[in-house]
Protein backbone atom coordinates (compact mmCIF):
# COMPACT_ATOMS: atom_id res chain seq x y z
CA UNK A 1 0.00 0.00 0.00
CA UNK A 2 1.22 3.73 -0.70
CA UNK A 3 1.56 5.74 2.47
CA UNK A 4 1.79 9.21 2.39
CA UNK A 5 2.23 11.64 5.25
CA UNK A 6 1.02 15.38 5.34
CA UNK A 7 2.51 18.01 7.77
CA UNK A 8 0.31 21.12 8.75
CA UNK A 9 2.12 24.10 10.38
CA UNK A 10 0.85 26.47 12.72
CA UNK A 11 -0.63 29.44 10.64
CA UNK A 12 -1.67 26.56 8.30
CA UNK A 13 -3.54 25.94 11.63
CA UNK A 14 -3.77 28.80 13.25
CA UNK A 15 -8.14 28.31 14.62
CA UNK A 16 -10.99 26.09 14.38
CA UNK A 17 -11.34 27.78 10.37
CA UNK A 18 -8.62 26.64 9.66
CA UNK A 19 -8.38 23.73 10.65
CA UNK A 20 -11.59 22.49 9.14
CA UNK A 21 -9.90 23.88 5.90
CA UNK A 22 -7.05 21.34 6.57
CA UNK A 23 -9.50 18.82 7.04
CA UNK A 24 -11.05 19.45 3.48
CA UNK A 25 -7.71 18.77 2.26
CA UNK A 26 -6.89 16.12 3.77
CA UNK A 27 -10.77 14.53 3.20
CA UNK A 28 -10.25 15.48 -0.86
CA UNK A 29 -6.28 13.54 -0.79
CA UNK A 30 -7.58 10.33 1.46
CA UNK A 31 -10.93 10.07 -0.76
CA UNK A 32 -8.74 10.57 -4.38
CA UNK A 33 -5.81 9.07 -4.17
CA UNK A 34 -5.97 5.93 -2.04
CA UNK A 35 -3.90 4.62 0.19
CA UNK A 36 -2.65 5.18 3.75
CA UNK A 37 -2.10 8.82 5.31
CA UNK A 38 -1.10 10.13 8.30
CA UNK A 39 -1.43 13.88 9.36
CA UNK A 40 1.12 16.22 11.72
CA UNK A 41 0.24 18.86 13.11
CA UNK A 42 1.82 22.24 15.02
CA UNK A 43 0.27 23.94 18.06
CA UNK A 44 -1.95 26.44 16.62
CA UNK A 45 -0.22 29.82 14.94
CA UNK A 46 1.13 32.00 18.54
CA UNK A 47 0.14 29.22 20.89
CA UNK A 48 3.69 27.63 21.70
CA UNK A 49 4.80 31.11 22.81
CA UNK A 50 2.09 31.41 25.06
CA UNK A 51 3.06 28.58 26.53
CA UNK A 52 6.99 28.94 26.86
CA UNK A 53 6.02 32.08 28.48
CA UNK A 54 3.78 30.21 30.89
CA UNK A 55 6.55 27.85 32.40
CA UNK A 56 9.28 30.51 32.24
CA UNK A 57 6.96 32.95 34.95
CA UNK A 58 6.18 29.38 36.87
CA UNK A 59 9.52 28.48 37.39
CA UNK A 60 11.07 31.85 38.31
CA UNK A 61 14.52 33.15 38.24
CA UNK A 62 15.38 30.12 41.37
CA UNK A 63 14.87 27.47 37.76
CA UNK A 64 18.37 28.42 35.70
CA UNK A 65 17.60 26.89 32.01
CA UNK A 66 13.81 26.30 32.99
CA UNK A 67 13.35 26.07 28.77
CA UNK A 68 15.12 22.64 28.87
CA UNK A 69 13.65 20.88 31.78
CA UNK A 70 11.88 17.99 31.45
CA UNK A 71 8.15 20.03 32.75
CA UNK A 72 8.58 22.12 30.14
CA UNK A 73 8.34 19.87 27.69
CA UNK A 74 5.05 18.67 29.25
CA UNK A 75 3.42 22.31 29.18
CA UNK A 76 4.94 23.20 25.66
CA UNK A 77 3.69 20.01 23.95
CA UNK A 78 0.22 20.30 25.05
CA UNK A 79 -0.35 22.56 21.83
CA UNK A 80 0.03 19.67 19.33
CA UNK A 81 -1.97 17.84 21.52
CA UNK A 82 -4.87 19.96 21.21
CA UNK A 83 -4.61 20.60 17.68
CA UNK A 84 -4.25 16.63 16.84
CA UNK A 85 -7.61 16.23 18.44
CA UNK A 86 -9.22 19.13 16.78
CA UNK A 87 -8.19 17.82 13.54
CA UNK A 88 -9.07 14.05 14.55
CA UNK A 89 -12.60 15.60 15.35
CA UNK A 90 -12.76 17.50 12.09
CA UNK A 91 -11.93 14.54 10.21
CA UNK A 92 -14.62 12.40 11.87
CA UNK A 93 -17.31 14.73 10.93
CA UNK A 94 -16.22 14.55 7.21
CA UNK A 95 -17.13 10.66 7.54
CA UNK A 96 -13.38 9.77 7.86
CA UNK A 97 -12.04 7.37 10.38
CA UNK A 98 -9.32 9.28 12.38
CA UNK A 99 -7.61 9.32 15.63
CA UNK A 100 -4.93 11.30 17.27
CA UNK A 101 -1.79 9.85 18.10
CA UNK A 102 0.76 11.66 20.77
CA UNK A 103 4.45 11.06 20.84
CA UNK A 104 4.77 8.92 23.39
CA UNK A 105 1.91 6.45 22.18
CA UNK A 106 4.01 6.76 18.91
CA UNK A 107 7.08 5.68 21.04
CA UNK A 108 9.35 8.59 19.23
CA UNK A 109 12.22 7.55 21.12
CA UNK A 110 14.41 10.37 21.32
CA UNK A 111 17.74 11.69 23.87
CA UNK A 112 17.30 13.07 26.80
CA UNK A 113 18.15 17.22 25.88
CA UNK A 114 14.65 18.69 26.43
CA UNK A 115 13.67 21.33 24.77
CA UNK A 116 16.15 20.74 21.97
CA UNK A 117 15.83 16.83 21.69
CA UNK A 118 17.35 14.22 18.65
CA UNK A 119 15.54 11.44 17.33
CA UNK A 120 16.74 8.07 18.37
CA UNK A 121 13.92 5.74 16.64
CA UNK A 122 10.70 5.00 16.36
CA UNK A 123 9.16 2.21 18.49
CA UNK A 124 5.30 2.46 17.64
CA UNK A 125 3.17 -0.82 17.70
CA UNK A 126 0.07 -0.60 15.82
CA UNK A 127 0.74 2.56 13.99
CA UNK A 128 1.58 1.07 10.22
CA UNK A 129 -1.29 -1.09 10.41
CA UNK A 130 -3.87 1.59 11.78
CA UNK A 131 -2.59 3.48 8.52
CA UNK A 132 -2.86 0.71 6.33
CA UNK A 133 -6.38 -0.11 7.76
CA UNK A 134 -7.65 3.40 6.07
CA UNK A 135 -7.29 5.03 9.75
CA UNK A 136 -6.20 8.40 9.33
CA UNK A 137 -3.39 8.66 11.60
CA UNK A 138 -3.29 12.77 13.32
CA UNK A 139 -0.06 13.47 14.95
CA UNK A 140 1.00 15.99 17.50
CA UNK A 141 4.59 16.48 15.78
CA UNK A 142 7.33 18.35 18.16
CA UNK A 143 7.55 15.49 20.62
CA UNK A 144 8.71 12.28 21.24
CA UNK A 145 9.62 10.32 24.58
CA UNK A 146 13.07 10.05 26.19
CA UNK A 147 14.06 6.43 27.71
CA UNK A 148 13.02 7.38 30.93
CA UNK A 149 9.05 7.68 29.46
CA UNK A 150 9.48 11.36 29.79
CA UNK A 151 7.93 13.45 27.02
CA UNK A 152 10.54 15.22 25.48
CA UNK A 153 10.04 18.47 22.76
CA UNK A 154 11.99 18.43 19.38
CA UNK A 155 13.00 22.35 19.26
CA UNK A 156 12.80 24.39 16.40
CA UNK A 157 11.31 23.37 13.24
CA UNK A 158 10.33 19.67 15.54
CA UNK A 159 6.83 19.25 14.02
CA UNK A 160 8.42 18.91 10.50
CA UNK A 161 11.01 16.53 11.83
CA UNK A 162 8.55 14.79 13.49
CA UNK A 163 6.88 14.42 10.01
CA UNK A 164 9.78 13.30 8.05
CA UNK A 165 10.60 10.48 10.98
CA UNK A 166 6.88 9.34 10.74
CA UNK A 167 7.40 9.36 7.06
CA UNK A 168 10.69 7.36 7.16
CA UNK A 169 9.05 4.80 9.56
CA UNK A 170 6.36 3.78 7.47
CA UNK A 171 8.03 4.04 4.09
CA UNK A 172 6.03 6.19 2.84
CA UNK A 173 6.35 7.45 -1.04
CA UNK A 174 6.27 11.55 0.39
CA UNK A 175 6.53 13.86 2.82
CA UNK A 176 4.16 16.78 2.00
CA UNK A 177 5.24 20.02 4.02
CA UNK A 178 1.97 22.39 3.88
CA UNK A 179 2.95 25.54 4.79
CA UNK A 180 2.23 29.33 3.91
CA UNK A 181 3.98 29.64 0.89
CA UNK A 182 3.47 27.53 -2.05
CA UNK A 183 6.97 26.09 -3.12
CA UNK A 184 10.64 26.93 -3.03
CA UNK A 185 11.50 29.37 -4.70
CA UNK A 186 15.09 31.14 -6.27
CA UNK A 187 15.06 33.66 -3.89
CA UNK A 188 12.86 35.72 -1.72
CA UNK A 189 9.77 37.04 -4.18
CA UNK A 190 8.94 39.75 -1.23
CA UNK A 191 12.67 41.12 -2.42
CA UNK A 192 12.51 40.02 -5.94
CA UNK A 193 8.85 40.26 -7.77
CA UNK A 194 10.43 37.71 -10.19
CA UNK A 195 11.61 34.82 -8.26
CA UNK A 196 10.66 31.72 -9.60
CA UNK A 197 8.98 28.47 -7.94
CA UNK A 198 11.49 25.46 -8.39
CA UNK A 199 10.25 21.95 -9.33
CA UNK A 200 12.50 20.02 -7.77
CA UNK A 201 15.76 21.16 -5.94
CA UNK A 202 18.54 18.46 -4.46
CA UNK A 203 18.65 17.90 -0.52
CA UNK A 204 22.14 19.35 -0.51
CA UNK A 205 20.65 22.57 -2.32
CA UNK A 206 18.01 22.95 0.24
CA UNK A 207 19.72 22.08 3.32
CA UNK A 208 22.16 25.13 1.89
CA UNK A 209 19.25 27.43 1.77
CA UNK A 210 17.83 26.30 4.77
CA UNK A 211 21.32 27.02 6.76
CA UNK A 212 22.00 29.83 5.12
CA UNK A 213 18.54 31.66 5.78
CA UNK A 214 15.79 30.60 4.04
CA UNK A 215 13.01 29.87 6.00
CA UNK A 216 10.51 27.11 3.88
CA UNK A 217 12.01 24.20 5.74
CA UNK A 218 14.37 23.44 8.84
CA UNK A 219 17.75 21.91 8.16
CA UNK A 220 17.08 18.80 10.85
CA UNK A 221 13.72 17.62 8.79
CA UNK A 222 15.77 17.88 5.22
CA UNK A 223 18.72 16.51 6.73
CA UNK A 224 16.86 13.29 8.01
CA UNK A 225 14.89 13.22 4.18
CA UNK A 226 18.15 12.93 2.47
CA UNK A 227 19.36 10.78 5.10
CA UNK A 228 16.52 8.06 5.21
CA UNK A 229 15.63 8.92 1.10
CA UNK A 230 12.44 10.39 2.05
CA UNK A 231 10.88 12.80 -1.00
CA UNK A 232 9.36 16.09 0.58
CA UNK A 233 6.98 18.62 -1.38
CA UNK A 234 6.62 21.41 -0.07
CA UNK A 235 2.63 22.87 -0.91
CA UNK A 236 0.71 25.78 0.20
CA UNK A 237 -2.37 24.71 2.59
CA UNK A 238 -4.02 28.05 1.93
CA UNK A 239 -4.98 26.48 -1.69
CA UNK A 240 -8.25 25.16 -2.53
CA UNK A 241 -8.09 21.05 -1.41
CA UNK A 242 -8.94 19.95 -5.01
CA UNK A 243 -5.91 22.08 -6.23
CA UNK A 244 -2.87 19.68 -8.26
CA UNK A 245 -0.65 22.04 -7.94
CA UNK A 246 2.40 20.62 -7.64
CA UNK A 247 4.79 23.17 -5.21
CA UNK A 248 8.29 22.04 -4.80
CA UNK A 249 9.79 18.47 -4.63
CA UNK A 250 12.87 18.30 -2.15
CA UNK A 251 14.95 15.15 -3.55
CA UNK A 252 18.47 13.32 -4.75
CA UNK A 253 20.46 14.90 -6.83
CA UNK A 254 20.08 12.63 -9.62
CA UNK A 255 16.28 13.25 -9.44
CA UNK A 256 17.03 16.11 -11.51
CA UNK A 257 17.79 16.37 -15.15
CA UNK A 258 18.20 20.33 -16.05
CA UNK A 259 20.54 21.32 -12.78
CA UNK A 260 20.80 25.12 -12.40
CA UNK A 261 24.50 26.66 -12.20
CA UNK A 262 23.00 28.51 -9.19
CA UNK A 263 19.70 27.50 -7.73
CA UNK A 264 19.26 29.46 -5.40
CA UNK A 265 19.94 32.95 -3.34
CA UNK A 266 19.71 33.15 0.00
CA UNK A 267 20.17 36.04 3.03
CA UNK A 268 20.31 36.38 6.74
CA UNK A 269 20.50 39.87 8.28
CA UNK A 270 20.97 38.20 11.64
CA UNK A 271 24.62 38.44 11.50
CA UNK A 272 27.20 40.37 13.67
CA UNK A 273 31.12 40.49 12.30
CA UNK A 274 33.92 40.09 15.21
CA UNK A 275 37.57 41.17 14.36
CA UNK A 276 40.40 40.05 16.78
CA UNK A 277 43.36 42.57 16.32
CA UNK A 278 46.75 42.11 17.50
CA UNK A 279 46.27 38.48 18.21
CA UNK A 280 48.71 36.33 19.78
CA UNK A 281 50.82 34.19 16.67
CA UNK A 282 51.05 30.97 18.74
CA UNK A 283 50.00 27.55 17.91
CA UNK A 284 46.29 26.97 19.94
CA UNK A 285 44.94 30.28 20.01
CA UNK A 286 42.24 29.36 17.26
CA UNK A 287 41.46 26.80 19.86
CA UNK A 288 41.21 28.88 23.07
CA UNK A 289 39.10 31.48 21.11
CA UNK A 290 36.79 28.88 19.74
CA UNK A 291 36.43 26.69 22.48
CA UNK A 292 35.46 29.36 25.02
CA UNK A 293 32.73 30.35 22.07
CA UNK A 294 31.50 27.00 21.69
CA UNK A 295 31.21 26.54 25.71
CA UNK A 296 29.36 29.86 25.58
CA UNK A 297 26.95 28.44 23.52
CA UNK A 298 27.89 30.82 20.70
CA UNK A 299 27.97 29.52 16.98
CA UNK A 300 30.36 30.68 14.81
CA UNK A 301 30.37 30.89 11.24
CA UNK A 302 32.71 32.49 8.76
CA UNK A 303 36.70 32.72 9.74
CA UNK A 304 39.03 34.57 8.14
CA UNK A 305 42.68 34.41 9.47
CA UNK A 306 45.53 36.68 8.55
CA UNK A 307 48.76 38.31 9.14
CA UNK A 308 48.92 41.21 10.90
CA UNK A 309 51.62 44.01 10.58
CA UNK A 310 53.64 43.55 13.16
CA UNK A 311 55.92 40.35 13.49
CA UNK A 312 54.22 37.85 15.73
CA UNK A 313 50.78 39.50 15.58
CA UNK A 314 48.11 38.42 13.70
CA UNK A 315 44.11 39.41 12.46
CA UNK A 316 41.28 36.88 12.92
CA UNK A 317 37.75 37.77 11.56
CA UNK A 318 34.67 35.94 12.43
CA UNK A 319 31.26 35.95 12.22
CA UNK A 320 28.19 34.21 14.79
CA UNK A 321 24.81 35.23 14.56
CA UNK A 322 23.50 38.82 15.74
CA UNK A 323 21.28 37.30 18.59
CA UNK A 324 24.69 35.99 20.42
CA UNK A 325 26.54 39.49 19.50
CA UNK A 326 26.43 40.83 22.87
CA UNK A 327 27.25 37.42 24.82
CA UNK A 328 30.40 36.54 22.56
CA UNK A 329 31.68 39.79 23.18
CA UNK A 330 31.52 39.46 26.68
CA UNK A 331 33.06 35.97 26.51
CA UNK A 332 36.28 37.61 24.23
CA UNK A 333 36.69 40.30 26.36
CA UNK A 334 36.52 38.85 29.72
CA UNK A 335 39.51 36.56 28.20
CA UNK A 336 41.35 38.99 26.69
CA UNK A 337 44.70 38.36 28.84
CA UNK A 338 44.24 34.83 28.26
CA UNK A 339 43.41 34.98 24.35
CA UNK A 340 46.10 37.64 23.99
CA UNK A 341 44.87 40.16 21.40
CA UNK A 342 45.04 44.05 21.61
CA UNK A 343 41.94 45.15 20.68
CA UNK A 344 38.06 43.32 19.50
CA UNK A 345 36.01 45.37 16.91
CA UNK A 346 32.34 44.20 16.72
CA UNK A 347 29.80 45.28 13.61
CA UNK A 348 26.30 44.08 14.38
CA UNK A 349 25.10 46.18 10.86
CA UNK A 350 26.04 43.33 8.47
CA UNK A 351 24.13 40.90 6.28
CA UNK A 352 25.35 37.13 4.78
CA UNK A 353 24.35 36.82 1.54
CA UNK A 354 24.92 33.27 -0.23
CA UNK A 355 24.59 32.00 -3.85
CA UNK A 356 23.66 28.41 -3.80
CA UNK A 357 23.23 25.35 -6.49
CA UNK A 358 25.10 21.89 -7.13
CA UNK A 359 26.04 23.31 -10.86
CA UNK A 360 28.96 24.52 -9.43
CA UNK A 361 30.49 21.29 -9.10
CA UNK A 362 31.31 21.44 -12.93
CA UNK A 363 30.66 25.03 -13.69
CA UNK A 364 33.83 27.33 -13.91
CA UNK A 365 33.08 31.37 -13.51
CA UNK A 366 30.75 31.09 -10.60
CA UNK A 367 32.67 32.96 -8.13
CA UNK A 368 33.97 36.00 -11.08
CA UNK A 369 29.63 36.40 -11.52
CA UNK A 370 29.36 36.96 -8.07
CA UNK A 371 31.90 39.19 -7.48
CA UNK A 372 31.27 41.35 -10.64
CA UNK A 373 27.80 41.34 -9.81
CA UNK A 374 28.21 43.35 -6.48
CA UNK A 375 31.06 45.40 -7.77
CA UNK A 376 29.35 46.87 -10.50
CA UNK A 377 26.72 47.61 -7.79
CA UNK A 378 29.18 49.31 -5.27
CA UNK A 379 28.34 46.81 -3.15
CA UNK A 380 31.74 45.83 -0.55
CA UNK A 381 32.74 42.54 0.77
CA UNK A 382 34.35 41.78 4.12
CA UNK A 383 34.32 38.35 4.06
CA UNK A 384 34.34 35.12 2.12
CA UNK A 385 33.10 31.71 2.46
CA UNK A 386 32.77 28.82 0.31
CA UNK A 387 31.72 25.08 -0.09
CA UNK A 388 31.56 22.79 -3.01
CA UNK A 389 28.12 24.33 -3.59
CA UNK A 390 27.37 27.48 -2.01
CA UNK A 391 29.34 31.30 -1.97
CA UNK A 392 28.65 33.17 1.07
CA UNK A 393 30.12 37.17 1.15
CA UNK A 394 29.31 39.31 4.23
CA UNK A 395 28.66 43.12 3.11
CA UNK A 396 27.10 45.85 4.50
CA UNK A 397 23.20 45.41 5.94
CA UNK A 398 22.08 48.49 4.21
CA UNK A 399 22.99 46.74 0.41
CA UNK A 400 21.34 43.66 1.39
CA UNK A 401 18.26 43.35 -0.99
CA UNK A 402 20.40 44.93 -4.14
CA UNK A 403 22.78 42.36 -3.24
CA UNK A 404 20.45 39.36 -3.92
CA UNK A 405 18.14 40.99 -7.18
CA UNK A 406 21.21 41.77 -8.48
CA UNK A 407 22.82 38.24 -7.93
CA UNK A 408 19.53 37.03 -9.34
CA UNK A 409 19.28 38.62 -12.33
CA UNK A 410 23.36 37.63 -12.69
CA UNK A 411 22.58 34.23 -12.68
CA UNK A 412 19.70 34.23 -14.94
CA UNK A 413 17.14 33.23 -12.52
CA UNK A 414 14.24 36.31 -12.97
CA UNK A 415 11.68 34.70 -14.23
CA UNK A 416 10.34 35.84 -17.94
Amino acid sequence: MTRKVLKFGGTSVANIERIEHVADVVAHRARNEGGGFAVVVSAMAGETNKLVGWTKEAAGDGLVGAEYDDEYDVVVSSGEQVTSGLLALALRKRGLRARSWLGWQLALRTDEAHGKARIKGFEGEGFAEAVDGGEIAVIAGFQGVDDNGRIATLGRGGSDTSAVAAAAALGASECAIYTDVDGVYTTDPRIVPKAQRMEKISYEEMLELASLGAKVLQTRCVELGMNNNVPIRVLSSFADPGDTHAGTLVCNEDEIVEKQVVSGIAYSRDEAKFTLLGLDDHPGVAAEIFARLADAGVNVDMIVQADARREGRQNMVFTAPDRDAELARRTLEDARSEIGFEELEVNRDVAKVSVVGVGMRSHTGVAKAMFQALSAKGINIAVIATSEIKISVLIDAAYTELAVRALHTAYGLDAE
